[in-house]
């Protein structure tokens, strides 16, 4: 796994990408300006130019299991990264109904060609607001690896909050699921910063 992480980050620093990563803190952890979660155990914060707006974790690396966290998105930005325009595109709309959302997240899951299959969709709190928690299976097109996810997202004055968390089906979704569960619970969307007096 060590080597495959290698390869991965040699074949992005070859691409003139700077790959960044750090540890969070375990506790409390603000993402963005309104997203407060609390975390348990050795998370990792992975950042390069061009990931796109959510902020993405991993516990076991990035080419084995991620954990995006969306907070604040506002109306009509794109979800995902842009680096490939050739790929059809994905933007959030702040009027969008839960179905909608799963459909916006399965399209960003498989743009570049995995297959998804949606497992099971409710209604559940997120952040304190109504919204929706789905499961899904995917098959990643690379490679045909089996892959499990769970998701959390909601609509809070018209932005988008969410977590995605994606595995390797055997091993390593089960070993981490009830800890994005856990920081799904705990999220807390904080009231919309006051705008400044002049």
């Amino acid at each position: 796994m060590k080597t495959l992480l290698a390869v991965v980050l040699v074949a992005l620093l070859g691409a003139c990408t700077t790959v960044a990563t750090k540890k969070i803190a375990s506790g409390e952890n603000t993402i963005g300006e309104r997203l407060q979660v609390n975390i348990e155990g050795p998370w990792n914060y992975i950042s390069a130019p061009n990931m796109g707006p959510a902020q993405i974790w991993t516990m076991e690396g990035l080419p084995v299991d991620q954990l995006r966290i969306y907070s604040g998105i506002k109306d009509g930005e794109v979800i995902h990264d842009t680096r490939n325009s050739n790929l059809k595109s994905f933007s959030f709309r702040s009027n969008m109904q839960s179905d909608e959302l799963v459909s916006m997240f399965e399209g960003m899951l498989t743009r570049g060609g995995s297959t998804f299959q949606l497992s099971k969709v409710e209604p559940s709190t997120f952040g304190g607001g109504k919204g929706v928690r789905f499961e899904y299976a995917m098959v990643t097109k690379e490679d045909n690896l089996p892959l499990t996810g769970v998701a959390f997202a909601t609509v809070s004055n018209g932005e988008l909050f969410a977590l995605l968390y994606t595995a390797p089906r055997l091993g390593f979704f089960p070993r981490h699921q009830a800890r994005v569960e856990q920081i799904a619970r705990s999220a807390k969307i904080l009231p919309t910063p006051a705008a400044p007096k002049y």
